[in-house]
């Protein structure tokens, strides 16, 4: 029995990891499957919508992370991270609901457990994507 509620919390730490570590990626898999869902249905078989789903959610990691990395205002930058943050916050809360449902009886108590785990999720994607871009040095650039 003790050895299966040991079981238990490490299954949740590591499901936790895994969710905090993929956050970032919410946004690029959305893509993906709507794509490679679109290229399915016109007719490019089981072969063809993987590999369109997979450029699709690649690029956009790229693009994201690319744009975030060479952009100047910081309204800007802010705009590209909350893209990137926004979904990772969805799927956050909802990760985090399908866990307090079963052990919080309170719909309130649920509510409130899954926005900090939404607002946690958005932080954790938002410190991934910023993690991605050089650090902006304190020189000002000539005409700027």
């Amino acid at each position: 029995m003790v050895i299966g509620i040991l079981l238990s919390i490490a299954t949740i730490g590591i499901l936790c990891w895994l969710l905090f570590t993929l956050a970032i990626y919410a946004l690029p898999l959305f893509a993906g499957v709507v794509a490679g869902s679109w290229a399915y249905e016109m007719g490019a078989g089981w072969p063809g919508g993987i590999l369109v789903g997979l450029i699709t959610a690649g690029l956009t990691l790229g693009l994201g992370q690319f744009l975030f990395t060479i952009t100047r205002p910081a309204w800007l930058r802010l705009a590209v991270g909350l893209v990137f943050a926004a979904p990772a916050a969805l799927a956050g809360y909802h990760a985090v609901h399908g866990i307090v449902k079963h052990a919080v009886p309170s719909e309130t108590w649920q509510m409130l457990f899954s926005a900090i785990g939404a607002v946690a999720v958005g932080v954790t994607a938002w410190v991934r994507i910023a993690a991605a871009a050089p650090a902006q040095s304190g020189e000002r650039l000539a005409g700027a």
